[in-house]
This record gives structure tokens, sequence and C-alpha cells, in this order.
């Protein structure tokens, strides 16, 4: 029986052993606000793929140029004609048969294409490069709300840690009164009840710790994922996260013209009456140059490796020309998608409008969320100093016997809703302030320098 134990205990440490390397492969990161928002950036696939868009409008840019340069293409035929066509001619009042052609014909042609004037095409060159500047500002625009989701999710996970800290610390006050009271009734100075009431009061304080370990567990990986960050590695918080700042409560006079989500409707715009200019340059006249040289072999036999000597002659030929369209009349169409155009321009001006209004709304509510969210943090510090003093003086009374259990849990209990509500007044401080910031225009900036 013994030797089972044994053999038992010895297995238990072994794949102890086996466990702990995978259980620690991931050294724990520090993960200040700044290095999730830099994370962020680098690795979520939002920012890489506007970073891609970038690179891809070059290649639209090429694409369209491609249409201004010279093209040049090659091409070869062969062709074999089994039975050949016949014609009756009148020769002299004699009629006779004919066969057109030959058995065997091949040509190699090099054809030459230069657009020399195409309103059209210089239109959407002028457009292409529009795109590359729109995508640019996209991807700042992109990068602006990746910061602002990060931060959001970064402070959720902060006070649930403050929350979860506050809780070990009622925990370990819990956990002393009841040590205390434990000898008091071992030595008949305190009743039972008491300590079962403590004991009960620090069990259910577990079960809340558990059910916020597990829910700080969950806020951590939505935070890892968001900033593209593998979900087995562990992270902890630096602690001066929350540190809070009133310089952002003067209220200053802010050019909604310099927001991002502005200088992208507008350069939305200049597309929109770019596609414009587009539909009306079809009205204008294009004149392009063509030239050609090719060469033509014919006869009756295989055209390939054979001479005059063998029947079959060859030729060179060569053309320039100069090919001038003028659009004359179709339809009305190139008229109705101008109008429709000029449509999409002026919804375009109704969203720009109504834009504007909405970003000014968010700037008045920006400021006086802040302004609400420093009085609620100014009111809710004072409470926890003096929740704590009042924690302070009952358990003294408590000791001296002056107070009862119930008002010692009370004042626990108290203490610790104060420090929540301090930690909660603290995250809609720093959640104002995001929202403040991104009013501002100044969002990266901001977190660039943290």
């Amino acid at each position: 029986m013994k030797q089972n134990k044994i053999l038992r205990s010895s297995w238990l440490a072994a794949i102890t052993l086996l466990l702990l390397p995978s259980s620690y492969t991931q050294a724990q990161t520090e993960l200040s606000l700044k290095k999730a928002v830099q994370y962020a950036l680098e690795h979520k696939a939002e920012a890489v793929k506007a970073q891609l868009d970038i690179e891809n409008a070059k290649y639209k840019i090429e694409e369209v140029r491609a249409n201004v340069l010279p093209q040049l293409n090659g091409v070869g035929g062969l062709t074999y004609n089994p039975k050949l066509q016949q014609m009756a001619l009148d020769i002299g009042g004699q009629t006779q048969v004919l066969k057109m052609g030959t058995s065997w014909q091949s040509n190699a042609v090099v054809q030459l294409d230069q657009q020399l004037f195409n309103l059209a095409v210089f239109q959407g060159l002028k457009a292409a490069k529009t795109t590359k500047e729109f995508y640019q500002i996209n991807a700042q625009l992109t990068e602006e709300q990746i910061i602002e989701k990060v931060a959001n999710s970064y402070y959720e996970v902060f006070k649930t840690q403050s929350q979860l800290n506050t809780l070990e610390s009622t925990m370990a006050n819990t956990a002393r009164v009841r040590d205390v009271i434990a000898s008091l009734e071992t030595n008949g100075l305190a009743k039972k009840i008491d300590l079962d009431r403590i004991i009960v009061a620090y069990n259910n304080l577990n079960s809340s710790k558990i059910q916020l370990t597990n829910a700080l567990k969950l806020q951590e990986n939505a935070l890892k994922y968001l900033i593209g960050m593998e979900i087995q590695q562990e992270i902890s918080l630096p602690k001066s996260t929350f540190e809070t700042s009133t310089s952002l409560l003067a209220k200053e006079e802010i050019d909604i013209y310099d927001r991002t989500e502005i200088q992208l409707l507008q350069k939305q715009g200049d597309l929109l009456k770019l596609n414009k200019a587009s539909v009306q340059a079809n009205r204008f006249p294009s004149l392009g140059l063509s030239a050609n040289y090719g060469h033509l072999s014919m006869g009756n036999r295989f055209p390939y490796f054979a001479g005059a000597e063998k029947g079959v002659y060859g030729t060179g030929f060569s053309a320039i020309s100069l090919n001038l369209h003028v659009p004359l009349f179709a339809g009305f169409s190139n008229r109705a998608k101008v109008k429709q155009a000029e449509i999409e321009i002026q919804k375009f001006e109704a969203d720009f409008e109504d834009a504007k209004l909405a970003l000014n709304l968010a700037i008045e509510n920006a400021f006086t969320q802040i302004k609400n969210a420093a009085i609620q943090l100014h009111s809710q510090e004072s409470n926890k100093e003096l929740a704590l003093q009042v924690l302070q003086n009952v358990e003294n009374n408590y000791k001296n016997g002056l107070a009862n259990l119930t008002d010692l849990l009370d004042a626990e209990n108290a203490y610790a809703d104060a420090q929540n509500n301090y930690t909660s007044a603290v995250l809609d401080y720093k959640l104002a302030e995001i929202q403040l910031i991104k009013a501002k225009g100044r969002l990266k900036n901001h977190f660039s320098i943290l």
C-alpha cells in the first residue's frame, strides 16, 4: 500500500514537470497603452489592409498611366485553304474561271498605337492619383478608429483589474477580522454567530473574486484580439494607466476641417467631380497615331522554310496613320450620365453638411462630458477618503466593543463600493478624455507621445 502511494506521488510529480513548460512558455509582458496602440497599428488586420490599399493605389496609377504610353503588339497568323474560291472573269470576250489566292498564307505584323489626345484618359489619370490620396487619408482614419477601440478596451481591462485589487484588499481585511473573531470566540469573548457571519461574508467575497477574475480574463483576451496579439500571451497593465489630468478641460476653438473624417469626405468629393469631368470628356474628339510593319508569305506549299524557287512568295508592308474620333450623337446617353454624376455630387454635398453638423455636436458633447466626468471624479475621490475614515473608526469601535459586527461589515462594504465608484469615475473620465481628443482631431498624435 505504501509502495502504491509512492508510485502515485512519483507519477504526479512527473506529470507536473511535463505540464510546467507549457504553462510558462509565454513570459508575461507589461503592456502600456502606448505599446498596445503601437502593436495594434503594426499587427491588426484593418491597419495592415489600409496600408495595402495605399500600395495597391500605386499600381492603379500605373495601370491608368499605361493608356498614355505607346502600346506595342505583335500579331502572327497561318492560314491553310483546302479549297480555294473560284471567280469567273470575262477576258477578251471569253469567260475564264480563276482560283483566288493560294493554299497557304502566313503573316507577321508589329503594331504600334499611341494616344495623342484623349481627355477621358487624362481625367482618369487625375482620378487615379486622387484615389491614392483618398486611401492615404482612409488609412489614417482607420488608425484613429483602431486607437479609439484599443484605448476603450484597455481602460475597461484596467477598471476590472482595479476592482479585483479592491476586492482582494477587502478580502484581506475581512480575513484579518475573521482571525481576530476566531481567536476571541475560542477564548469565549465573541459569539459563534459573529464568526459564522464573517466566514459567510468572506466566502461571498471569494465567490465574487472568482467571477471578477474570469471577467478580467475575458476582457484581456478581447484586448489581445483587438491589437492582434497571440491570445496565449500573458499581459499585465502598469499602474500609471489611470492617471488623470485636467489640462484638457479648458475649452478651445476647434477647426473641424482638421478632422480626418472631413478630409476624407473632401477627397471623396474630389473623386465625384473627377468622375463628372471624365463623363464630360467623352464628348470631346480623340486623336491617335498608329503604325505597323509586317510580312506576308503565300504559296501552294507550307510557307515556312521555302522560297520563290518552291513557289512561295513573300512581301513586306507598312502603314502609318492618324486616327481621329469625333463623337456626334449618342442618343443623349452621355448627357444622362452627366446628370447622374451631378446628382451624386449634390447628394455628397448634403452628406458633407450633415457630417460637419455631427462633428460640431460631438465637440460640444465631448467638452460637456469631460466636465461632468471631472466633477464626478472629484466627488467620488472625496467619498472614498471619507468611507476609509468611517471604516477605520468603526474598526476601532468594534475592537473596543462600541460597535457590532453588522456595523463593521457595512463599513467594509461601503468602503469597497466607494473604491469601485471611484474606479468607475476614473474610467468615465478617461473615456471622455478619448472622445475630446478625438473631437480635436489629435487622437494619433496624443497616443504616440504617451
